[in-house]
């Protein structure tokens, strides 16, 4: 899969099937638009092509001053479409200005000029240009003048992307591992960088990595203790043989006050990883942890 940041160089691209969203999770609802969208550019002798924002538009355009809590970071997103067969994937830069172009701009001079689409894949509600008077009905308009096949995303695919989107994120925030990995078709995962802790783990006689997480989009499991997969990234940034273990997240008091702890036993391994990338695979939810100073795992 090629991935594109510029959008103002992009390739030349060969009978482009297109869709647009934000794919947030790569779910199995997503996989079922992204094998609609394979197939449709392999009929039509073509190139598949995904279309997605960053940052997300919700935090650009929300009032919210969190705005969204992402279920994968952009790197982690990339990684899952790319498993899928898609061709490209372009990263479009999200800001006030792109928001609010007019639509028949966006269409002309986004959609039409950079990517000249052979067939727009486009769910029924899709909404785009300034106040999001863009829409569906909008593209069958233009369909003839700029000369595109228009394919709709049935609204049971939708509604089950939508849907799905909500209850990973809520299943994830509840500790809820069985409704997350399900609707995933994966185990969630995060990455946090191993760094030096309290090292009560090591006195109580099995080391621990504590991770910082270092993006505050990231969503993260709910407080308690997990039986979880990790893998160690090495120096050429390929992740290393999966490892089992167990993860605490929870709050620990301070000198300041209170921090959030994620700290994570690796049975049997006793490599020196500080400093190193750890992605850690969330597989199920044991219990909640205990509310006591030092917690055990």
């Amino acid at each position: 899969m090629q991935i594109h940041y510029d959008i103002n160089n992009l390739p030349v691209f060969k009978n482009a099937v297109i869709t647009i969203g934000t794919f947030d999770g790569v779910h199995e609802g997503h996989k079922k638009i992204i094998d609609q969208l394979t197939k449709t550019a392999l009929e039509a002798g073509g190139e598949s092509v995904i279309i997605t924002f960053h940052p997300h538009p919700r935090k650009v355009v929300s009032s919210s001053i969190l705005g969204i809590r992402l279920i994968n970071t952009l790197s982690e997103k990339t990684e899952l479409l790319e498993q899928l067969g898609v061709n490209h994937l372009i990263v479009t830069p999200f800001t006030d200005v792109f928001a609010n172009q007019e639509p028949e701009d966006y269409l002309k001079d986004f959609l039409i000029d950079k990517f000249h689409p052979h067939t727009i894949i486009i769910g029924y509600d899709h909404h785009f240009g300034k106040n999001r008077k863009g829409n569906y009905k909008l593209l069958e308009i233009y369909q003839e003048k700029y000369n595109y096949n228009l394919k709709e995303i049935p609204k049971h695919i939708l509604d089950h992307v939508g849907i799905s989107s909500t209850k990973i994120r809520e299943a994830i925030l509840n500790g809820d591992t069985t409704t997350t990995n399900h609707l995933l078709g994966y185990h969630f995962f995060f990455e946090g960088e191993v760094v030096h802790g309290d090292k009560l783990g090591r006195e109580l006689g099995y080391p621990t990595a504590n991770l910082k997480i270092n993006t505050e989009e990231k969503i993260l499991p709910a407080d308690g203790i997990y039986a979880v997969y990790a893998s160690v990234k090495n120096e050429e940034g390929k992740y290393g043989a999966l490892l089992k273990g167990m993860m605490s997240i929870g709050f620990r008091p301070t000198v300041d006050g209170t921090k959030r702890v994620i700290e994570v036993n690796l049975f049997n391994f006793q490599n020196d990883i500080y400093g190193r990338t750890l992605r850690v695979y969330v597989k199920h939810f044991l219990r909640r942890k205990k509310n006591l100073k030092h917690s055990k795992l």
